[in-house]
């Protein structure tokens, strides 16, 4: 669906989330703010499914995730969790979060086009997890951002200990683990949690603004990017490297390789196309 009004588009087989795309970019807007956008397992596998289909879609250049109301998404939806059906058996809670909270970290972290968080209020436990993720965040000055697991007694989840000691390293990590303080955004901008605060009424066009640039850069040649640096904090310099060598060999095959370097050449301004 292709709206001008990306926030108030809706996908009419979940309200929950509204998805619009609009200038090659995908929306992907939480909608239930007076849960402060908690998400279900609903929710959640239709985020999946929403990340996957825009890897697969080669219209969609960049994606946005917002959500409506006071908050960005308070975490997973406890109260709506089902209740259990008897004695826990041994690997089950292992089983929920891997095919839970880390394949939403993993669909954002593997999503095939850049991935922009307008995080608009709260963000907590795996709705923290969920900016995190992705490749650029933007904050309104509203936002605040709470590693809320020690509050409730858990251990976090959704990939927070393996994205904050990358993003702010493992003692400022441990920090904000440890005491589940509410991170403010200017904070979070200091710490390196997120790229920039704007003002709430400014936070939908700077999103737009930012994805819309993307959409218009060359599409292949930034997934490559995106993929080499998450993989780099992984592997060591000789494997980084190679990978390095490999996705600039797949990328000189790209019709916009060819076109940048044209374009430098004749001293114009490119075109890409995503191809």
């Amino acid at each position: 669906m292709t709206t001008d009004s990306p926030l108030d588009a809706s996908d009419a087989s979940d309200a929950s989330i509204r998805h619009a795309t609009d200038n090659n970019v995908s929306w992907i807007t939480l909608n239930r703010p007076a849960a402060l956008n908690a998400l279900t397992p609903h929710q959640r596998d239709h985020l999946i499914s929403l990340l996957t289909a825009a890897s697969a879609d080669p219209t969609v250049r960049a994606v946005v995730i917002t959500a409506t109301g006071k908050g960005f998404c308070a975490g997973a939806d406890l109260r709506g969790a089902p209740a259990s059906s008897g004695d826990r058996v041994a690997g089950d809670v292992a089983r929920t979060i891997r095919l839970g909270a880390q394949r939403l970290i993993s669909a954002v972290l593997d999503c095939e086009k850049p991935v922009i968080a307008a995080v608009n209020g709260t963000a907590a436990g795996i709705g923290a997890h969920l900016a995190f993720a992705c490749d650029l965040v933007l904050a309104a000055e509203s936002a605040k951002f709470i590693e809320v697991f020690v509050r409730r007694g858990l251990v976090p989840d959704g990939g927070g200990a393996y994205l904050l000691p990358r993003l702010i390293g493992p003692q400022r990590a441990k920090e904000l683990m440890f005491f589940g303080d509410s991170v403010p955004a200017a904070e979070a901008e200091r710490l390196g949690l997120v790229n920039r605060v704007v003002s709430d009424d400014e936070l939908t066009g700077t999103a737009r603004a930012w994805a819309e640039r993307l959409a218009g850069g060359p599409t292949r040649s930034i997934t490559l990017a995106k993929q080499l640096v998450n993989a780099s904090l992984d592997v060591d310099r000789a494997t980084a490297f190679a990978a390095e060598a490999a996705a600039q060999e797949i990328n000189m095959t790209t019709a916009d390789a060819t076109e940048g370097v044209a374009s430098f050449v004749e001293r114009r301004t490119p075109k890409y196309r995503g191809l």
